[in-house]
């Protein structure tokens, strides 16, 4: 296990999170493919947010289950916290996410060019 600090840009949202970065996950839906954040989901005890959360700014869209946080300064997502499963993944038995998704591209240190990428048809859920 590694922690890695974080940060948006301009440096006003600060984090850490401890994890092994086995892979990232790239998803083709109309915000992720825009923005091109690469995820990575960890434990909701593995982030530790060293700039309030009431110091974001958050963007919620369609089912609006999901919240990505983003820096009002710079705007960038350093995390999220995932939608919940739509009503055919419920019924297919998936259960809701309860941790965080940490953009790895705001980790520091990490070459992203080592770590395998996901594909995630996000552009096909309703």
């Amino acid at each position: 296990m590694t922690t890695y600090q974080g940060a948006c840009h301009c440096g006003a949202c600060r984090f850490e999170v401890d994890t092994d970065l086995d892979h990232v996950r790239s998803c083709n839906c109309s915000v992720c493919r825009r923005r091109g954040a690469l995820i990575h989901r960890v434990p909701a005890s593995a982030l530790r947010l060293l700039t309030p959360l009431e110091d974001l700014t958050v963007y919620e869209w369609h089912t609006r289950t999901a919240r990505d946080y983003f820096c009002p300064t710079c705007g960038i997502m350093p995390f999220r916290i995932p939608s919940a499963p739509t009503a055919q993944e419920a019924a297919e038995g998936k259960l809701p996410f309860t941790g965080w998704a940490i953009n790895a591209r705001c980790l520091e240190g990490v070459d992203l060019a080592s770590v395998p990428v996901r594909l995630v048809n996000g552009a096909d859920l309703s």
